[in-house]
């Protein structure tokens, strides 16, 4: 796949850059927020390849891609203006919008971020209990020890990581934000509170008593006083005399955010996270299969909309409160094992062997914990698969909430996070997740094969993911015998691609290709051909040859961020231009002063449609030399 070009498609589609006021992605899809929605183009984004579903909700506009998200991300983020994009605020229609689509949105954006470090802490829990299960490691071994508070360092510290991502979504200061996390977990203040619950004598702030509460690993009271900082810093920043503002301002900020967390908002958000701990354990005690039961056959439903992000939490929260979790995390492991069967029945049954490809692709995906892949490019496509899923997923989940299965661990719920159900029970919560999601997979795999019916526009439909054709139009067919030559588009000193430090490049993720480090200002055309783009910060080049190569010019690294300064375009989109002919004037040493690098990527992006790209050796090149062919 192209992602350059299919990156530069969507990003034409919800509007342009003009109307992206945040983009942000997650482990499959992008997450747009946009001026106005109605200047997407929803239908033909549904239809380009490439894109498995478009979702609205939550105040974001959600195009789902699959695993290939960073990739498609990548070249968006360089072309957009990405400095609203974190806080969340500032688009106009945000203010039209339902309190529970804000609250999803808020939500999302503060829990997105640090899902990696909460996927990586899940993972290494399960890892030490295979470990320990095993008898490969015993609970006094110093490598249990250490792989221990490794895992436990983002579980503890979760306020920080909260802070952080909180302050972008609420636009305040995230160095204040992680510092308001650090005063609830000073090994002071905990030494305070065991002290103040054995003595009896409360710890007092200006006179005024503090609640004894400790606040490892929580969630509600960080995000609570982060939102509360976000008011108090403008006034601070208003307040504060100018001259010494750079003192006072943090000051002021620091000082009545921090004492209103510790007298109000930290005790409110410790009681309302026991509440939820002991609304769980009422669940347990009475109806222990309900909860499981409802997630499990809806989860496709809250993936559906994005909202599975505000159900996260709950989980997370069990876990930091009572040590497992009995309801998110079995019921989601029910679901995503559920949608990868319905999904492996289609594989089966379909005679279309594209479909079937994707199927089970995506198939194995969802076993594995992430169904976006499966629900947007199968089971919601053919309806049946969707339905299939959703009685396996509650079936699996009834079965998980009789038997109370306990997840200790977190991760993606999959079959790579099975270990997190070993725990206070040995194995017994790690049999019992197994049997409950064999159960939701034979359930669903069933159901779909029954359901599921090939239709013949269906056969006929591609659905692997190809390269967005260029809107050039006129230009000739790709040849499929010979070579093309890629000539230097600067006087300079090529080296190997691999050399470059963006592994975006390095790694051929855009394509194969080389670098030059240029001497000289002058950018010239590599190619014989068409102007594909000029990017708007014009220190990129697309090219369109007249063979059919596509060919993409990046002068620096990371030059993006210069917004067109020490850059000037000699040519436009669309302009015929021969080997040789000038396309910018770049001011290298100003680059260089400003700390970018210059060295200057030259890639072919649709080299996955041609047999071989053969790069020179490294050495001294002038414009109009060659360095690469490209092998039809």
């Amino acid at each position: 796949m192209n992602y350059q070009e299919l990156g530069t498609k969507i990003l034409e589609l919800v509007g342009g850059k003009e109307n992206v006021t945040g983009l942000t992605h997650c482990a499959t899809r992008l997450r747009f927020i946009l001026k106005d929605d109605s200047k997407a183009q929803t239908e033909v984004l549904k239809s380009t390849a490439g894109v498995l579903g478009v979702v609205k909700n939550g105040g974001q506009y959600q195009i789902i891609i699959g695993n290939d998200v960073n990739h498609v991300y990548k070249p968006i983020a360089e072309v957009c203006d990405l400095t609203k994009a974190s806080s969340g605020k500032g688009s106009e229609p945000e203010e039209k919008k339902s309190i529970g689509e804000r609250f999803i949105a808020t939500i999302t954006g503060i829990f997105t971020p640090i899902l990696p470090a909460i996927t990586a802490a899940g993972m290494l829990k399960a890892v030490l209990a295979v470990l320990t299960a095993f008898k490969l490691v015993s609970t006094s071994n110093d490598t249990y020890q250490v792989i221990n508070f490794m895992a436990d360092a983002a579980f503890y510290f979760l306020p920080i990581l909260l802070a952080s991502s909180a302050a972008k979504k609420f636009n305040c200061n995230q160095y204040l934000a992680m510092m308001l996390g650090g005063i609830l977990l000073h090994p002071n203040f905990v030494n305070m509170v065991a002290a103040s619950k054995e003595s009896g004598e409360a710890i007092r702030l200006f006179f005024i008593p503090i609640y004894n509460a400790s606040y490892s690993s929580s969630v509600i009271p960080i995000i609570l006083s982060v939102w509360f900082m976000s008011i108090v810093e403008p006034i601070a920043d208003r307040v504060s005399p100018k001259a010494i503002k750079f003192f006072i301002k943090p000051l002021l900020t620091i000082l009545v955010s921090g004492a209103v967390t510790l007298w109000v908002l930290g005790p409110i958000g410790y009681i309302v996270a026991s509440w939820i701990a002991n609304g769980v354990n009422l669940l347990n005690t009475y109806v222990s299969w309900l909860v499981p039961l409802v997630l499990g056959g809806t989860f496709p439903l809250l993936v559906m909309t994005g909202t599975h992000y505000g159900i996260i939490p709950i989980g997370i929260n069990n876990r930091m409160t009572t040590g497992y979790d009995t309801i998110v995390y079995p019921a989601n492991l029910s679901s995503n094992v559920a949608q990868g069967a319905a999904t492996f029945a289609v594989a089966v049954k379909t005679k279309s062997q594209e479909i079937k490809q994707l199927a089970t692709s995506a198939g194995i995906t969802a076993v594995c914990g992430i169904t976006e892949p499966a629900l947007y490019g199968v089971n919601m496509r053919f309806k049946t698969p969707l339905i299939s899923a959703c009685i396996g997923g509650a079936v699996g989940g009834l079965y998980m909430g009789l038997f109370k299965v306990k997840n200790y661990a977190g991760g993606s719920p999959g079959l790579m996070t099975l270990p997190g159900y070993i725990g206070g029970n040995g194995f017994t919560d790690l049999i019992n997740a197994c049997v409950g999601a064999a159960i939701a997979f034979v359930v669903s795999f069933a159901a779909s094969y029954v359901l599921y019916k090939d239709k013949e526009e269906q056969q006929s439909t591609t659905v692997a993911p190809v390269a967005v054709k260029s809107e050039v139009s006129n230009e000739k067919p790709v040849q499929k015998t010979g070579s093309i030559k890629i000539c230097s588009p600067a006087k300079g000193k090529l080296i190997s691609i691999s050399k470059v430090s963006d592994p975006t490049f390095a790694q051929e993720i855009m394509g194969k290709g080389v670098a030059v480090i240029p001497e000289d200002g002058t950018i010239v055309s590599p190619i014989n051909g068409t102007i594909q783009m000029v990017f708007d910060t014009k220190h990129a080049i697309g090219f369109l040859s007249e063979e059919g190569a596509e060919v993409l010019v990046h002068v620096g690294l990371d030059t993006v961020n210069l917004n067109g300064q020490y850059f000037e375009a000699l040519v436009k989109d669309g302009d015929k231009v021969k080997v040789g002919t000038p396309v910018l004037k770049v001011d290298l040493k100003g680059i260089q002063k400003a700390g970018y690098e210059i060295v200057t990527p030259v890639i072919v992006t649709n080299s996955a449609d041609y047999a071989d790209v053969i790069a020179e050796g490294e050495k001294g090149v002038q414009t109009k030399e060659t360095v690469m062919k490209v092998i039809c």
